[in-house]
């Protein structure tokens, strides 16, 4: 894509504190997690999520900005439709599915720079609160919500969606876009949000899945899968089945599961088409040749001091991801957009409250035959 207006002209790992450590040493670091060569790192991985995610952030978030805009994620588009009207489209979509109100408070799960939460805040008119664990990220949120006058209808909180610092039904509604996708434990992040979820409230979704046609023990389809995992900061890729049934392990109701990243029409545009190689403006670092001569400029900005030495290393992470992504939407194997629209019970808590009274007279039970043991002996 174009750069995009209000960003640097260069994009560089700014998010990277260089004085607290070098911008190679983390992207050695990082790629570190993802060498499965001689041990399989997924434990490391998930053990270490948050350090992970938080040096991949550091790292792309700028460029991000630089080549995608605000709104960090994926949209099939519409015949003749801009690609940011597609952006803006996938995530009123999510709204009006939620039936967001006027007034509303909102939590956005992994919100990135906020684009999202700013679009979704002036489209209902509600509050949204944006969740994030990468400081870097907040800074650039906050940021452009004060550029945007929307400071009184959103708020940041810098923490990890597997310990939403939030009481138990606080929010009128959840969601998240592409995000979860970070998680390590699936069933353990869904519960986290169903707890500050009020009871009847939704929970919209966008995940990040291998669909029915990937085949783990075909070699090209793992290779693919790992370098997106690579490219994009992921301990793993969720199925779509995985997905589904984690929702329901976590107690939610599922009212929709499709994956809205399939075309359903011939004309539209497929959601990886941005990131194709083709000869054309927006297209062009894509190609062997744009790469290339992306990367002697990166490597001559590093040489003059211009951007931080490691840049290079950033791009060819990123190149890892756009690769691994176009040939996984090509073969059908991954989408980026699997839509869930999940809902807390109404009666939850009751439901809850029973559970633990049936729990503590099991316990109860237990203890007095322990006690009529030890009597006995």
């Amino acid at each position: 894509m174009a750069q995009f207006k209000g960003n640097p002209i260069i994009p560089a790992p700014r998010g990277v504190d260089e004085e607290q450590e070098k911008t190679a040493d983390v992207v050695s670091s990082y790629k570190n997690f993802h060498n499965d060569e001689d041990e399989d790192h997924l434990e490391l991985r998930n053990t270490n999520y948050t350090t992970m995610i938080n040096k991949y952030y550091d790292m792309v978030t700028d460029f991000y900005e630089w080549g995608w805009g605000q709104s960090f994620h994926f949209a099939p588009r519409y015949k003749g439709e801009a690609f940011y009207a597609s952006l803006a489209r996938h995530e009123h979509y999510l709204a009006l599915k939620m039936q967001i109100k006027a007034g509303d408070k909102i939590l956005d799960c992994g919100c990135g720079v906020g684009g999202p939460a700013r679009s979704i805040a002036r489209f209902a008119d509600c509050h949204v609160t944006g969740l994030n664990n990468n400081a870097y990220q907040l800074s650039r949120a906050k940021l452009h919500t004060e550029k945007a006058n929307l400071t009184d209808q959103l708020s940041w909180v810098k923490a990890d969606f597997m310990h939403i610092p939030f009481d138990d039904n606080h929010f009128d509604g959840v969601y998240e876009i592409e995000a979860t996708a970070h998680a390590p434990d699936k069933v353990a992040c869904y519960k986290e949000i169903l707890r500050v979820l009020k009871p009847g409230q939704f929970f919209g979704s966008y995940e990040w899945c291998l669909t029915d046609k990937y085949d783990p023990n075909n070699d090209v389809h793992k290779q693919i899968k790992k370098g997106i995992e690579e490219g994009d900061g992921l301990p793993d890729i969720a199925t779509t089945q995985e997905v589904v049934d984690a929702l329901k392990e976590a107690g939610f109701e599922i009212l929709i599961e499709d994956d809205i990243a399939v075309k359903k029409n011939e004309s539209d545009t497929v959601w990886y088409d941005p990131l194709s190689p083709k000869f054309t403006p927006s297209n062009f670092q894509h190609t062997a040749l744009g790469k290339y001569l992306c990367g002697q400029f990166l490597k001559i900005m590093e040489s003059i001091k211009l951007i931080p030495k490691g840049t290079y290393g950033v791009q060819s992470i990123l190149q890892t991801a756009a690769v691994s992504l176009v040939e996984g939407g090509k073969l059908g194997i991954f989408t980026p957009a699997f839509f869930t629209l999940a809902r807390k019970p109404l009666d939850y808590d009751d439901c809850q409250e029973v559970e633990n009274n049936n729990n503590n007279d099991e316990n109860d039970e237990i203890d007095v035959e322990e006690n009529d043991e030890n009597d006995e002996n």
